[in-house]
């Protein structure tokens, strides 16, 4: 108990010490930040900058395919968020890529900062990569910091208001309503922390896997983190109709997406479009982190079917 309070003390330590500074205009500026904490590699400034591509005009490794895409941080694109507040994001994820339903995007947080809401209808998963957040939502107000995260269901009025700064990792989907007439709950608020979750079993497998969201059918997706140690890789060849985005948080590795094999670090972004093919292996010297969308609950004859109509 003492070593983990310490270790939590000093998490709440680091956190404070996030400088994040935001000028802007009309909307747009640029956000500088500095930070200690673990998923440093995600933002540090450093990262947009990918390998010394001084002698290698135009160069990047963000690929974009009819069924993945991998953004890679030099082709980051910063600029306003509706209704936010000296904020800025970057969209990696959207309806704009083939039948995709959900959006996935950085938001980098200034002094005195605060979030719009989402779209009606829509849901909204927050993870804080870095800095400290507060949200204001049910009369409550819950501070967030590193690996703590906040779902809100549809609808449901809340705000998100940084102080000092914060970089939060986004996904919003509308809602898709349950299709059978057994599911009479709808989804609730919640919060934690991720390594106050279970570790879940992973039968063949020998990574260590966290779920944030219940498992239960009124929710509509599940956010996954995963961990691998150096060499550890999936024994599943995955092909399947869920789609994915990822954070890689930590580390680095090869991840195969349909026919091609990406080397990805920390601060990469994956979109995984439903049946490709995909596999990752974790390699380097640390362990590898990522946080992972997977639609959950819903029968694709409707979930896609609609995308069509």
């Amino acid at each position: 108990m003492a070593r983990t309070s310490t270790v939590r003390a000093a998490m709440a330590f680091l956190a404070a010490s996030t400088m994040v500074k935001c000028l802007a205009a009309s909307g747009e500026g640029s956000c500088q930040a500095t930070q200690l904490g673990k998923y440093n590699d995600v933002v540090k400034d450093t990262r947009e900058s990918g390998i010394e591509f001084g002698d290698l005009p135009g160069f990047t490794r963000t690929v974009y395919e009819r069924d993945h895409a991998l953004v890679t941080p030099e082709s980051r694109v910063w600029t306003g968020l509706q209704g936010w507040k000296n904020t800025i994001g970057a969209h990696f994820v959207s309806p704009a890529m083939m039948s995709t339903h959900f959006t996935m995007y950085l938001a980098k947080m200034g002094e005195e900062s605060s979030a719009g809401m989402p779209p009606n209808g829509a849901e909204r998963f927050v993870f804080v990569v870095q800095g400290v957040a507060e949200i204001q939502v049910q009369g409550k107000t819950i501070r967030l910091e590193e690996d703590h995260y906040a779902y809100f269901p549809p609808d449901l009025p809340h705000e998100i208001t940084s102080t000092t700064g914060a970089v939060l990792h986004i996904n919003e989907r509308i809602y898709s309503v349950p299709h059978s007439s057994d599911v009479d709950k709808r989804p609730e608020f919640l919060h934690g922390i991720t390594e106050e979750q279970p570790v879940l079993p992973v039968p063949g497998e020998i990574f260590v896997l966290r779920k944030l969201l219940p498992q239960t059918p009124e929710y509509d997706f599940n956010i996954h983190v995963m961990d691998f140690e150096p060499g550890e890789f999936l024994n599943v060849k995955e092909y399947h109709y869920n789609q994915h985005s990822l954070l890689l948080l930590q580390g680095q590795g090869i991840y195969r997406l349909g026919e091609n094999w990406y080397p990805v670090q920390a601060g990469d972004v994956i979109w995984m479009g439903a049946y490709v093919p995909q596999w990752y292996c974790a390699l380097g010297k640390q362990r590898s982190r990522y946080i992972l969308y997977k639609d959950t609950n819903r029968d694709p004859l409707f979930e896609y079917g609609k995308s069509f109509q």
